[in-house]
Order: C-alpha cells, then structure tokens, then sequence
C-alpha cells in the first residue's frame, strides 16, 4: 500500500457464511480495484462459541496480512426471522471488535445505502448488484459465489464511493 492508497476490507457478516472483500482505493485517479475476496463458513454442527472464534480468527487474519486502513461492514437487514438477526448481529459484534482491537475504523452501511452507491438504485436486485461489483472491479470470473462475496465487495465499493473523495471505477 502506498499514501496514495487506502485499503477498504468490505465485510458481509454471518454465522454460517460470512463474506470479504478487500480492495484499494487509489487517491489521485479515484479508482478501486479488488485485491482479494472470499467467504468464511463456519458448520452449523460446531457450538456457537465456536463459529464466532473462526470467524474472528479469519478476519484477524485477512486484517494482518492486508493491513487495510478501513473497515465497512454491512447493517443488520431486520426481516421476520429474529433468529436469524440475532446471529448475524453477533457474526458483526465480532468483526467490529476484531477492528477496535487493531484501532481499525469501522463504517456501516444498509443495503439500501450500498445498493444506491454501486447500482444508483436502492431497490436494485441481487443480479444487478453483482454485474455492477464486476464492472467496477472489473473482475472477469463467470459468477461470484456465494453471493456473500459479492454483497462484502459492494460495501467495500460502497465506502470508497462514500468516503469523501470521488471515486470511480476505471
């Protein structure tokens, strides 16, 4: 990384899977590019305890090997199933801790939010969320997979987008 970058570790937080992407986003030119992005899974069959500790291991390790300068996560998305909230709620407390404890600053973003900054439209669906993830990072592969990668990448880009400089993608 230079001064003329910041790196941005985009997470999508869950219990079961939980999605990364890390990507520059370059001063001076204002553009983005992917550096390296993947999922997390942990096994439904292991204990909670457990889950959230390899989890916080993972990110610890992307956090020590890529050094970013930033970290956005995604918001809770509150839908019927508080189970389901409840579990992502404590997939972010871990991510979010893992950052504080390395003076990392964190943004949150909604998915309304990171939808109208990647598509320009906050009701965008999940299909064109990822072209646009593609586009901007001009990543050629036929399909991001799980889609938890590509939700981590648009709140990655989302922050560049929103972090006071102008950023685009080139």
């Amino acid at each position: 990384m230079t001064s003329q970058e910041n790196i941005v570790l985009g997470v999508d937080p869950g219990t079961a899977t939980t999605g990364y992407g890390i990507i520059a986003k370059k001063h001076g030119i204002g553009s983005v590019q992917a550096i390296e992005y993947g999922v997390i899974v942990t096994q439904k069959e292991l204990p909670l305890s457990e889950r959230l500790y390899i989890i916080y291991q993972k990110i610890n390790h992307l956090i020590k090997n890529y050094h970013p300068t930033e970290v956005a996560v995604e918001e809770i998305f509150f839908n019927k199933n508080s189970k389901t909230a409840i579990s992502v709620g404590e997939a972010r407390g871990v991510v979010l801790l893992n950052a504080a404890m390395q003076s990392i600053p964190v943004f949150e973003y909604t998915p309304l939010q990171v939808k109208q900054s990647v598509v320009g439209y906050g009701r965008a669906k999940k299909e064109q969320v990822v072209y646009m993830v593609k586009t901007i990072l001009n990543i050629n592969e036929e399909k991001l997979t799980p889609d938890d990668v590509a939700d981590a990448l648009a709140v990655a880009i989302c922050h560049a987008f929103q972090s006071g400089t102008n950023y685009s993608y080139v």
